[in-house]
């Protein structure tokens, strides 16, 4: 499963942003990374409660059609140059397998098996316009994951590989926000997150490694990991946002066949 590049503006920040200014898309068009949004916003002054509240609907409306647009972008690549890796879709079973540790024995730096496998999974991710992938979403059942939060290429000092990762503590403040997954394809819905966690890992080189991570890459990092955990977004949706998605989940389910595991 991959998390969908998408814009993270929570409906807190849209309440923040009518306080202050009126904010509008002059244009935006989309890029091999992404959708560019231009913003002009002007203050606001002797506004009354009905004008306000008109603006918030105005801002809410044209972030959601912005965050169905992104989600579009991402693509199904198939085949990629490099690799033979392939994204799973729900229900594939190894989706809902349990993963195995990596020994440290075997991280022994780049030429590695588990060091060309990061390198693969980055290609996949690249190809599909992603921010993070887990080692589970190819077919492989080990608690690896990637993810670089910026999800362009070009910036490749922000990629990050990490081996049996353990989130050690989790903020009690959270957050919601829109999370999409290629292995959810033309889907996705609003979920809590903790807004900062503390993580233990391995490197590459079977270094360890203690980290705290806060905002967007804190939710990245626990979007990959719960894949590591058996865990897809849709478990982490409210009632109501399950009841909007099930009918393209019993699509999917349609489409795989048997054996799967939903």
């Amino acid at each position: 499963m991959q998390l969908s590049r998408i814009f993270r503006i929570s409906s807190s920040a849209a309440l923040c942003a009518v306080a202050r200014t009126t904010t509008t898309a002059s244009a935006f068009a989309p890029s091999p990374n992404g959708m560019q949004l231009k913003l002009q916003a002007r203050p606001l002054s002797n506004t009354t409660p009905t004008q306000s509240s008109s603006l918030l609907s105005s801002i809410r409306s044209q972030l959601t059609s912005l965050l169905s647009t992104a989600r579009e972008e991402e693509v199904d690549p198939g085949a990629v140059e490099g690799t033979s890796l392939r994204i799973l879709k729900y229900p594939h079973p190894s989706l809902r397998a349990p993963n195995a540790e990596i020994p440290l024995e075997e991280l022994t730096g780049p030429g590695c098996p588990t060091s060309q496998l990061a390198k693969e999974m980055f290609l996949l991710m690249y190809a599909t316009n992603g921010v993070g992938l887990a080692a589970p979403q190819v077919g492989v059942n080990k608690r690896l994951l990637v993810y670089n939060e910026s999800g362009d290429k070009r910036k490749w000092m922000q990629e990050v590989v990490m081996v049996n990762p353990k989130i050690v503590e989790y903020s009690t403040a959270t957050d919601v926000e829109t999370e999409g997954c290629l292995s959810f394809p033309e889907m996705g819905g609003d979920v809590t997150r903790s807004k900062w966690i503390k993580v233990e890992a391995y490197n590459l080189k079977g270094k360890k490694m203690k980290k705290k991570f806060t905002g967007w890459e804190a939710r990245v990092f626990q979007h990959e990991y719960d894949h590591l955990e058996s865990v897809v977004y849709i478990d982490r949706l409210s009632e109501e946002g399950r009841k909007e998605v099930q009918p393209r989940l019993d699509e999917l389910i349609e489409e795989f066949g048997e054996g799967g595991v939903p």
